[in-house]
């Protein structure tokens, strides 16, 4: 993992910035190292993984598209192409459908030809996104594992969740990998599933995300601790990274839930299907929390954080600098924790995170204890009730390295807070 070894950001109360030319050269070398993680997939599964023009992954072949009726999907397959799968998303009126060329036609040639046939169609490459944070210290496993049976909700076959009573308190969401509902802190946490299609697959990132928004166990605990989670996974255990319409059907699983806060600590390209997805989600009162990634100060915006509505979310440590490797731009609203902080790792125990993935299910925790119903005006009321607890970093007012301000603060735990006592005592958990 890259270390910075330059005092990139000074305290808050000196007005002095780092020089350009060292923002700069850290954005390109963190940039490099996503494009260096993205040619090994592409090494070691470039048989079925791709990249575009702009070096981000995606999968060969595949087109996917936002459409509003059968009929429009038909007239693409009238076109010559061969529909792999489709998603009825219920709630948002449309569909998500992935398209293959046949014949010699690649994908980016499809996608050009039907972006000019369908101008009231949605049309994009079928890109990947990964997640945005680096285990520092008693590191979790990364190789996915099949999880344990827990007293969690159960998966049916299709994916869904078996019927479960809802309770009366307040839930939240969360769009990852698998989540180990078997670990340490997140025991006694009611987790619904969706994805894999029956399989639980835990995964180190989706279950250190889990316990910062929901864990409780010993000395620690997440930002909303015990409440519901509804979790889905968009990897399945595949290290290629979760795919556009994966990201869709999760989104639109939590439309039919009624999840009110997501939390989303995945950062990838712009993709016009799941901005597509994104704004639908948002216009029906949900809000999407994401991680504003870890490519470096001066690089392009990742995504879906910068998308319009979404609530972007930045990293700083635990003097309260923003870390080095954090994006910064206008996507940005909160600061929070992300970094010399315990999270929850599978199989068990804790671990050190670091990164903006984990500062993300802070402020989503925070969110998810102010707002109990998906509804515009109760999403906004919310936002602005936590906005105005926001502690003020940097320059006055809304600024791309700190958004609003800080919030949070209280729900980092230090790694040496997280001891043998307490991994000793889950073992005794009814």
């Amino acid at each position: 993992m890259f270390q910075p070894k330059l005092p990139l950001q000074v305290s808050p109360d000196i007005g002095i910035a780092p020089p350009q030319r060292v923002l700069d050269t850290v954005t390109l070398k963190l940039q490099g190292q996503r494009l260096q993680r993205n040619l090994d997939v592409l090494r070691r599964y470039g048989e079925r993984i791709d990249t575009d023009s702009n070096g981000d992954l995606i999968i060969r072949g595949e087109i996917v598209a936002y459409l509003p009726s059968t009929a429009q999907i038909n007239k693409v397959r009238e076109q010559g192409f061969l529909i792999i799968r489709e998603q009825l998303l219920s709630g948002l009126n449309s569909t998500v459908a992935v398209f293959r060329p046949t014949g010699r036609e690649s994908a980016p040639e499809g996608l050009r030809r039907l972006r000019k046939l369908f101008a009231d169609g949605v049309f994009d490459l079928n890109h990947l996104y990964n997640d945005s944070g680096e285990f520092e210290a008693r590191g979790a496993p990364q190789t996915p594992v099949e999880s344990r049976a827990t007293t969690a909700g159960k998966i049916s076959a299709s994916g869904e969740p078996s019927a479960v009573p809802r309770r009366a308190h307040r839930n939240i969401g969360l769009i990852d990998g698998g989540v180990d509902g078997g670990t340490d802190a997140l025991q006694k946490i009611q987790i619904h599933r969706n994805g894999c299609l029956g399989r639980e697959i835990a995964s180190a990132h989706g279950t250190a995300v889990a316990s910062i928004m929901v864990g409780q166990m010993g000395k620690f605990y997440g930002a909303a601790p015990g409440i519901e989670l509804y979790a889905a996974d968009i990897y399945c255990g595949e290290p290629t990274g979760g795919s556009v319409d994966a990201i869709a059907g999760a989104f639109a699983w939590m439309s039919r839930q009624r999840i009110p806060v997501i939390n989303v600590s995945l950062v990838g390209p712009a993709n016009g299907v799941l901005e597509q997805v994104v704004r639908g989600m948002i216009q029906q009162g949900h809000h999407i929390v994401a991680a504003v990634g870890n490519d470096g100060p001066t690089a392009p915006p990742l995504y879906p954080a910068a998308y319009p509505g979404v609530i972007g979310v930045t990293a700083v440590d635990a003097g309260l600098r923003v870390l080095p490797e954090a994006s910064r731009g206008p996507q940005l609203l909160f600061a929070a924790p992300g970094a010399n902080m315990a999270a929850a790792r599978t199989p068990n125990g804790f671990t050190t995170v670091r990164g903006t993935s984990f500062a993300a299910p802070i402020v989503a925790g925070l969110l998810a204890l102010l707002v109990d119903e998906v509804n515009p005006v109760t999403a906004q009321q919310a936002l602005s009730r936590l906005l105005s607890t926001a502690f003020d970093l940097g320059p006055p007012g809304k600024d791309p390295i700190y958004g609003h301000g800080l919030v949070g603060k209280e729900v980092r735990v230090d790694p040496s807070q997280v001891n043998l006592t307490d991994m000793q005592r889950s073992l005794t958990l009814p």
